[in-house]
């Protein structure tokens, strides 16, 4: 089913006037889910001058959470959580929240927890703000984005500047175009980080493998590589950016090709991680057959002007934009009735802790 345009207000990662007014004198309270690499370095840009109005008042790992104001303020509080503080439980979490005379009130979701999406509208309907870096709700089936809008609607304010191209202006970009009348029409690009990083290093001289363990270990990658390899993550972003230009595209609607084999689908992460050389000799097959003529592969993103999405592996030309990408570059390309005879390109790092970090605290901070 091809999809079709719908004329649903984009989410906006700014809080109502009055509520900005007031947060300006009184700061914000927020709750910490997700203690990890992005949760840690999100931590550290509390301690800087920039971040001195706000104020932490729970923070948890997947376990453990901890609410005590002492202990909030350890440096090791990350390390602490693996060894002190109470069990995992929401409704203590949000009490910390309501007893705080914070003017926002705020639950920053720094993980990739289905489960924990899946309760951002509803958080929103109880008066609390929510900055994520999670993309499960609104990449994830239509109903779920459907209901975010709607509490989104209804006054909530949602950042989600880190679940698309780790911070990169692409979805105020595609707001501001919108809300000026504009729309889009196609886009394409390279919408992962990590596997920006490994088809711009893969050459044939070395194998695949052999950079996804470097990949891996410079922390560009999931702990379990298949996230990334399976496409599902470049598909999530694809929703997200096509939903807020107006598309209700439907999560089976996009055609994902993964780089993960069958049979290293299902089992366990680190058997997978004990047979990743099995991803070298389809892979550099497909190497040698782009060489062959003239191309390179890069793995892409597109949506086309009838809705229709697929995210999978293809050779470019050596000129083509995606063929000139550094690093973990992610770049978008926007073509609209406006930026019609040349796209508007948006380019720059798509993957690091550092930079989602700083996205999340960029949309907390535009809350007051």
């Amino acid at each position: 089913m091809s999809a079709v345009l719908i004329d649903e207000a984009p989410a906006l990662a700014r809080a109502p006037a009055s509520a900005s007014a007031s947060a300006s004198a009184n700061g914000a309270a927020l709750v910490l889910l997700g203690t990890g690499v992005v949760g840690g370095a999100f931590l550290k840009l509390l301690c800087t001058p920039v971040a001195s109005k706000l104020r932490l008042v729970g923070a948890a790992n997947s376990r453990k959470q901890q609410t005590d104001p002492a202990r909030l303020a350890a440096r090791d509080l990350r390390e602490q959580l693996k060894q002190h503080g109470a069990s995992r439980d929401d409704t203590a979490l949000l009490a910390a929240l309501d007893a705080s005379d914070a003017a926002l009130k705020v639950v920053v979701d720094a993980t990739a927890s289905t489960d924990l999406a899946s309760r951002h509208a509803d958080w929103l309907a109880r008066g609390y703000h929510v900055v994520t870096a999670n993309k499960s709700l609104a990449g994830g089936a239509l109903p779920g984005w459907r209901a975010l809008q709607a509490a989104i609607a209804e006054g909530g304010c949602y950042g989600d500047a880190a679940t698309v191209g780790a911070g990169l202006p692409v979805l105020s970009t595609l707001r501001r175009l919108r809300s000026c009348g504009d729309a889009l029409l196609t886009l394409e690009g390279v919408f992962s980080g990590s596997l920006s990083y490994l088809f711009n290093q893969y050459d044939g001289s070395q194998p695949f493998s052999a950079l996804l363990r470097e990949a891996r270990k410079l922390g560009y990658t999931e702990p379990d590589p298949r996230s990334d390899l399976s496409g599902e993550d470049v598909a999530r972003k694809l929703l997200i950016l096509a939903r807020h230009a107006g598309f209700a595209l439907g999560s089976e609607e996009v055609i994902v090709e993964s780089l993960v084999p069958e049979a290293l689908r299902h089992i366990s992460t680190d058997e997978f991680l004990a047979r990743l050389d099995e991803l070298d000799t389809p892979l550099a097959a497909r190497h040698e057959e782009a060489k062959s003529r003239g191309q390179v592969l890069r793995y892409l993103a597109r949506l086309n002007q009838r809705g229709r999405a697929r995210v999978g592996l293809v050779e470019v030309a050596a000129n083509h934009p995606a063929a000139r990408l550094y690093g973990t570059d992610n770049q978008f390309a926007l073509t609209t009735t406006r930026y019609h005879t040349q796209p508007l390109v948006i380019q720059g790092p798509g993957a690091g802790p550092e930079v989602t970090a700083q996205a999340l605290l960029g949309d907390v901070l535009a809350l007051g």
